[in-house]
C-alpha cells in the first residue's frame, strides 16, 4: 500500500458562532513531509481551524481528512499520531521540566523507557531538566511544549504560533529546531502565524487566511519570486531590449510584465551600463528603478490593505 501524500485535507470546512463565520469554506491541503505555514491576522480563523483539526471543537459543517481518513470517523487513532501546541503551553511550574513529562506520558499512555530524555535531548533541554519549569524562559517553555508533543513520537505536528512573544535568540532557536524536526525526523509540520517575517524563513507553502476565507496556497519558492528584489525599466520596445539583455549581457533571469516593463533579477550595480546600451541602441527607457516587495507587501496586496498584526 503507499503512503497518503496528503496529510492534511479540508473540504469547504466551516465554523460558526452566532451569526459569525469564524472559518468560511476553507479547503487546505498539507502534503507528506512539508512545513505548512497558515497565515493570517490575529482573528482570521487560525487557531479556530487548528482547534478543529485537533477535534477540540466540531465544525458546523465541511469535512476534515487527516492521514487520508475522515477524522471524526477515525478520531482515536488519528489523534495518536498528531503532536501540537496551542497557544502558550501550560505546565506546573513547581514541578521540573522531566516530572512535567513524566505525568503527560502516563497521560497518553507512552511507556517507552527513554522517550522523555529523548525528547528533551530533541529541543536542546536535556541539561535543564532538574531546573524548576517556573524559572523557565518563555522559549524553554516553548520547546518544552514541543518536547511534550513529540513524547509519542508523532508524524504530524501542528503548532499554534510558536514564536508569539519570543526574543530574537528564542526566535532563531525555534526556527532552528523545527527545521531540524523536519530535515531530519521527517514529521509534517503545520504552523500558524500572523509574524510573516518569520515564517518566510521556516516553511515551504503558505496558506493565508483572512476573515475565516483561504485566499491561497503558494509554494514558498513562487512567493520568493514574486517578491525579489529587481531592476525595473520601462522602455518603447521589450522585444528590442530582452534581446540586448540576453545577447550583450548574458542576463537570463528578467521578465517582461506588461507592455514595456522588464524586470532584472540580477546585475544590480549595472543598472547605468544598461541603461546607456539601451539609449546607444534606439530603445527609448522611461523609467528605471529598482524595487524589493517584501512578502508582508503581497500580503496587503492580497487582502486589501493594512498589516498582518
Amino acid at each position: 500500500m503507499s503512503p497518503i501524500n496528503t496529510i492534511i485535507k479540508t473540504t469547504n470546512l466551516t465554523k460558526v458562532y452566532g451569526k459569525q463565520k469564524s472559518v468560511d469554506k476553507l479547503n487546505i491541503n498539507v502534503q507528506r513531509g512539508e512545513i505548512y505555514g497558515f497565515i493570517g491576522r490575529n482573528g482570521a480563523g487560525k487557531t479556530t481551524t487548528i482547534r478543529m483539526l485537533l477535534s477540540l471543537i466540531k465544525p458546523t459543517s465541511g469535512t476534515i481528512e487527516i492521514f487520508g481518513e475522515d477524522l471524526f470517523q477515525n478520531q482515536k487513532d488519528i489523534l495518536s499520531r498528531i503532536g501540537s501546541i496551542v497557544e502558550v503551553p501550560g505546565f506546573y511550574e513547581n514541578l521540573t521540566a522531566k516530572e512535567n513529562l513524566l505525568i503527560n506520558a502516563k497521560i497518553i499512555g507512552v511507556h517507552k523507557k527513554n522517550a522523555i530524555e529523548e525528547a528533551l535531548e530533541i529541543v536542546g533541554l536535556q541539561h535543564e531538566t532538574k531546573k524548576l519549569v517556573g524559572k523557565y524562559s518563555l522559549g524553554m517553555k516553548q520547546r518544552l511544549g514541543i518536547a511534550r508533543a513529540l513524547l509519542h513520537y508523532p508524524e504530524l505536528l501542528i503548532l499554534d504560533e510558536p514564536t508569539n512573544g519570543l526574543d530574537p535568540i528564542g526566535i532563531k532557536e525555534m526556527r532552528k529546531l523545527i527545521h531540524s524536526l523536519a530535515q531530519e525526523r521527517n514529521i509534517t509540520i503545520l504552523i500558524s502565524s500572523h509574524i510573516l517575517a518569520e515564517v518566510e524563513q521556516l516553511v515551504d507553502r503558505i496558506g493565508i487566511i483572512h476573515e475565516g476565507r483561504l485566499l491561497e496556497e503558494v509554494s514558498l519558492d513562487k512567493l520568493r519570486k514574486a517578491n525579489r528584489k529587481y531592476i525595473e525599466f520601462q522602455v518603447n520596445n521589450d522585444n528590442k531590449a530582452a534581446m540586448l539583455l540576453e545577447n550583450q549581457f548574458q542576463i537570463f533571469d528578467y521578465e517582461v510584465h506588461d507592455e514595456g516593463n522588464i524586470r532584472i533579477y540580477s546585475h544590480f550595480g549595472q543598472q547605468g551600463y544598461i541603461n546607456r546600451t539601451f539609449v546607444l541602441n534606439d530603445i527609448e527607457v522611461l523609467k528605471m528603478m529598482i524595487s524589493e516587495d517584501r512578502l508582508e507587501d503581497y500580503f496587503t496586496k492580497l487582502v486589501g490593505g493594512g498589516t498582518i498584526g
